[in-house]
Formats: structure tokens, C-alpha cells, sequence
């Protein structure tokens, strides 16, 4: 596995040079000092994975990101001192195309050991996504669902509290020939998950089930998150769930469903953030449109608890702030426009 290092700090460099070592099938390809060599450098010679820091002077991880993507696209792990006081350029290093972010691993201390650990763990599973992406003939093999899935727009729903019926209104409103694949993160015990897919199929004309591990979005078909885990794309066009972040509130997460539409989706999306207590959703869908696709937040006047809506609103996360009766015809607007 070929690597570029992208850090300004040469304390930093060593550390993860100390990390990577410990693995033979890694190899530092180069180190560039600022964005705008790790820029060049890929151009050059191009790395299956560049780990990047996101504060660095003349062009920050965030630009270098976006114009890595657009000039040599590799797989991109964001490495910084603290994920957590960065996490803003995170979200917008995610919208430009990272596919994840660690913090920079330790050289010594007690928590050394485990930050190796996490970042190692964090490129293996990309690194598995890589060879999966070059194993040979998997182009060809990929293919007809590659096309299918271009042209298939996904929208991508959170709710929270008042969310059921807010949701029933929304999906009553979307005609059976509705040509985009839904996804919903409804916060809601997994013991009530399956009789609510069961309601909410009955107020619909287009089929409501939970989704499962596996599951891949398909158009005019909506699948409702069904556990306490985190649904995410764990592939591209490949749904799964996981407990990471295990600490948070909010399960499943809106906000870890709609990064890892930022993150992994391989065409148009939608972010809707409707009814709902507390923040959740509201960071996620401000890296949707960062990212540059359309978002909506549900309006005050029609919310139950205008709570996760109104963080939205804050950030500026919502291109249109509309209510409730009127998203089912936005959206309807939205996935027929390129």
C-alpha cells in the first residue's frame, strides 16, 4: 500500500513514519510539506491513500482535498492533532471528498499504542475498499450497477421527535413512479422500527421496509433505519450499520448516516432534515451542502419540536427552509432536475 504523508510538522511526520513502519505492506511514497505539493506530488505519483492534516500553511488539507479530487482522485484519510477542536474543517474536508479522519497517533505516552492502533485500523479499512476497487475485473463486473446507480438520485431523511407523522405526510405526497432511492434515520427504539416501516408502507404509494445489512438503495423504494446502531453506507451503494460513535445520544444517528453520504455515495443526494429534539442531522446536512447537493430543513411553523430544523437553519445547512406540505413536491422538483 503506497502512501503520501501531507504535514508541516516534523514531529508529526516521524510519528506517523514510527506508525507505518510497524507494517510491511506500507510504503511512504513521499512527504509533502504543504497542500499545494501533496497536489503536485499525486499528480506525479499518484498514492493509494494520502493522509493529511488539515492546518497547514499556503493551501489548508481542506482546499488540497478538493483539488486532489478533482485533479488526481485517491483515497484521502484526514490526520490531524485533534479531530474533535477540528471538527468544522473535518465536515468540510469530508465535503470536498476525505473519507474519514483520526487524530494524529502519539510518539510516546500512554495512549501511544492505542493511536497507532486507530489509525492503522482506520487505513486497513480503507485500504479495503482500494483493492476492492482494483481488484481485476471488478470495473467490469461493477459496471451495470455503476450506470444505474449515476443516475439514481438518493434522499437521505432524518427525523426525530413528531417524525412519524411528519414522515407519513412527506411519503403521501411522492408519486409511485418517484425515480429516487429514500433512505430514512428516524429516531426511534429498534423494537418499534418494524411496525413503523409497516404504518408508514400503508400512508405510501412507493413500498417502506426496514433496511437491512446489505442493503442496496434502489429507486422508488424507501428503507428505514431498524437498529440502535448507526445506519451508513459502508460501501458505496452498500447500506450496514455500526456502534461507532458509540457515545452519542442520538441512535441511530442522522449526522453519521448523512456523512457517510457525503462520504461514499457515487451520485446525487438529497438531505432532509425534518421535526426533531436536539442537533442531531444539522452538522451532516451542512456537509451535504458543502458538498453541493440540495438540502432542505422543515420549517418552524409546521414542525413538532423545532429543534434539529432550527440547528440546520443556525449553521446554514439548508439551501430551502419549507413546510412540511410542500417537501413531497420539492423533492419530486429536485430528483427530475440534474
Amino acid at each position: 500500500m503506497k502512501i503520501g504523508i501531507v504535514n508541516d510538522l516534523p514531529l508529526a511526520v516521524e510519528a506517523l513514519r514510527r506508525a507505518l513502519a510497524a507494517r510491511h505492506d506500507y510504503e511512504v511514497l513521499w512527504v509533502a510539506q504543504d497542500g499545494q505539493q501533496a497536489v503536485d506530488f499525486c499528480s506525479a505519483q499518484r498514492p493509494d491513500i494520502v493522509l493529511m492534516d488539515l492546518v497547514m500553511p499556503n493551501v489548508d488539507g481542506i482546499e488540497a482535498t478538493r483539488r486532489i479530487m478533482a485533479k488526481a482522485p485517491c483515497a484521502i484519510l484526514i490526520v490531524t492533532v485533534d479531530v474533535g477542536a477540528n471538527a468544522w474543517r473535518v465536515y468540510e474536508a469530508m465535503g470536498a471528498g476525505a473519507l474519514d479522519a483520526v487524530d494524529t497517533p502519539s510518539l510516546s505516552g500512554p495512549d501511544a499504542n492505542k493511536s497507532i492502533a486507530t489509525l492503522i485500523a482506520k487505513i486497513d479499512r480503507i485500504a479495503a475498499l482500494v483493492t476492492e476497487r482494483n481488484a481485476p475485473g471488478a470495473a467490469a463486473a461493477a459496471a451495470p450497477r455503476t450506470a444505474t446507480n449515476r443516475d439514481t438520485p438518493l434522499v437521505a431523511i432524518g427525523a426525530s421527535a413528531g417524525g412519524p407523522a411528519a414522515l407519513a405526510t412527506l411519503l403521501a405526497g411522492l408519486p409511485k413512479d418517484f425515480p429516487a432511492a429514500i433512505v430514512i434515520v428516524q429516531h426511534v427504539d429498534a423494537a418499534f422500527a418494524a411496525g413503523m416501516a409497516d404504518w408508514l408502507n400503508q400512508q405510501s404509494a412507493l413500498p417502506v421496509r426496514i433496511a437491512n445489512e446489505g442493503d442496496r438503495p434502489q429507486a422508488g423504494i424507501v428503507l428505514l433505519a431498524a437498529t440502535d446502531d448507526h445506519l451508513h453506507l459502508k460501501l458505496p451503494n452498500v447500506l450496514g450499520y455500526t456502534n461507532v460513535p458509540a457515545e452519542t445520544p442520538y441512535r441511530p444517528s442522522v449526522d453519521v448516516f448523512f456523512h457517510s453520504v457525503v462520504a461514499r455515495w457515487p451520485a446525487r443526494a438529497i438531505g432532509v432534515l425534518l421535526t426533531g429534539m436536539g442537533r442531531d442531522g444539522a452538522i451532516g446536512l451542512k456537509a451535504m451542502r458543502t458538498k453541493g447537493y440540495h438540502t432542505i430543513a422543515q420549517d418552524e411553523a409546521t414542525c413538532a419540536v423545532y429543534g434539529m430544523p432550527k440547528a440546520a437553519a443556525a449553521l446554514d445547512a439548508a439551501a430551502a427552509i419549507l413546510p412540511l406540505p410542500r417537501i413531497a413536491a420539492a423533492l419530486t422538483a429536485a430528483v427530475g432536475t440534474r
